[in-house]
């Protein structure tokens, strides 16, 4: 009988789609992959390392895996990615009883690596200098709905963000080559991909490194061409790099949404000075002025993140300020985490916990009436939706329009509905909230 494996995922979609790849790789070389068995033969978790929260999240989660191996439900545990690679030394000393310990960058080894593990005698540590090793596209084992995938472009970063800790352990910027990227994105649609999401820590600096120019235009030029694929989506862009040239790609390429995700952190110039950031909010809003010229029906996601150090109730009120001219329709925030490494941890005029999150509040509490009133603007208007389910009653269909990335905006709720999961409908909005839109489709 064939080995099970338990895979666990923590953080972002980058580390679902590494996931993805350890989990294809597994079942190329004969292991079983089985989340809901009571006792997986090995149990392997890919963690996060980005943030202190995350760091408190994946020790619980191997701890837990440790309680099963202690009873005897698991033979073999496994702990892989971010994390590790971050602080892997430390981590060894913690938790000893680990059979393995593994860096980022790893999936296409990572059979050898469950095979030498089960076998060893004691612990095996394989972290790396973070060296990405890309695996076979067909090894992929998908994870979520087959109508809608992520991409991973790149991995690793060359921005020198000083709140940032990725570069420390995913390594500088590596693009994937096109014609690989290319192979992936017709794969996927040859196995129900109809949306494509592009990830990498900064999509806009694709290529650079491979071809001497940044190559995002290109490569969306090549991917509206892929018969199957409906949407084309771009995350993670880097405020300095949405070009002339990438706004008009977007706003010509009939299969890019008009969609944009693009973390700005703050507005005010000196806590983005601080941050090591480029450009200030007026910047910015001359960036927003220039996409929603060329596609009026774009929506800008952003996130920032407050109580940076410096940042005073000047700064804040500059940044509430920017959120009021800019109108942007998703906004996400984080509160400033001082991670051990990273230049802003040792700044002066660290902002106490409390003003954190009370200015976290002010934030979302600011923004909500500006993404009613951007839902609003739908109602009477007619969007095409992807259909993803039904709800428990089974009187509405869920979905998404161009407007909503998975898992981080919002939905629509669509009645009568009787479209198959996976097809796209026409809907009429109807009524709107802060985050999501009612509407009905034709009968």
């Amino acid at each position: 009988m064939a080995t099970t494996v338990r895979l666990i995922t923590l953080g972002c979609a980058k580390n679902e789609v590494d996931s993805e790849e350890i989990a294809g790789v597994l079942q190329r070389a004969g292991y079983r992959l089985d989340a809901h068995t009571d006792a997986p033969d090995v149990i392997v978790i890919n963690t996060c390392g980005f943030l202190e929260s995350a760091q408190r999240e994946g020790m619980q989660v191997i701890r837990e895996a440790l309680q099963l191996k202690k009873q005897g439900k698991t033979q073999r545990v496994i702990v892989a990615g971010c994390m590790v690679q971050r602080l892997g030394e430390s981590l060894k000393q913690a938790l000893p009883e680990v059979d393995a310990w593994v860096g980022v960058g790893q999936m296409a080894r990572f059979a050898e690596i469950v095979d030498s593990a089960r076998t060893a005698r004691q612990p095996i540590t394989d972290i790396q200098p973070p060296h990405h090793r890309w695996a076979d596209v067909p090894t992929r084992l998908r994870s979520r709905a087959p109508w809608t995938a992520y991409l991973k472009v790149s991995e690793g970063c060359d921005h020198k963000c000083t709140f940032c800790t990725i570069p420390s352990f995913r390594g500088g910027h590596v693009s994937k080559p096109i014609e690989r990227v290319l192979e992936e994105a017709r794969w996927l649609a040859e196995n129900g991909a109809k949306e494509i999401n592009l990830i990498a820590q900064d999509t806009t600096q694709y290529g650079y490194d491979l071809y001497r120019r940044f190559m995002l235009p290109a490569l969306l030029r090549e991917l509206n061409a892929i018969e199957g694929i409906e949407w084309i989506r771009i995350h993670y862009a880097y405020p300095s790099r949405i070009t002339d040239e990438l706004i008009e790609t977007m706003a010509s390429l009939p299969k890019v949404v008009k969609y944009l995700d693009v973390p700005l952190q703050h507005a005010d110039p000196k806590i983005l000075r601080a941050m090591r950031r480029p450009g200030d909010g007026e910047r910015y809003l001359k960036m927003i002025e220039k996409l929603r010229a060329a596609m009026p029906d774009i929506a800008i996601r952003t996130t920032f993140i407050v109580g940076f150090p410096g940042e005073g109730e000047a700064e804040f009120q500059n940044l509430l300020e920017f959120l009021q001219a800019a109108q942007l329709d998703r906004v996400g925030a984080f509160l400033y985490s001082r991670e051990k490494g990273t230049p802003s941890a040792e700044m002066p005029d660290q902002v106490p916990f409390r003003l954190k999150r009370e200015r976290f509040d002010r934030l979302m509490r600011a923004q909500q009436p500006i993404s009613l009133a951007r839902n609003r603007q739908l109602v009477g208007k007619t969007l095409r939706v992807l259909i993803e389910g039904y709800g428990e009653d089974g009187r509405y269909a869920i979905g998404r329009s161009h407007r909503d990335a998975p898992d981080v905006d919002g939905l629509v709720y669509v009645k009568p509905c009787a479209a198959q999961p996976g097809s796209f409908v026409e809907v009429q909005i109807t009524h709107a909230d802060v985050y999501d839109v009612w509407g009905e489709a034709p009968r």
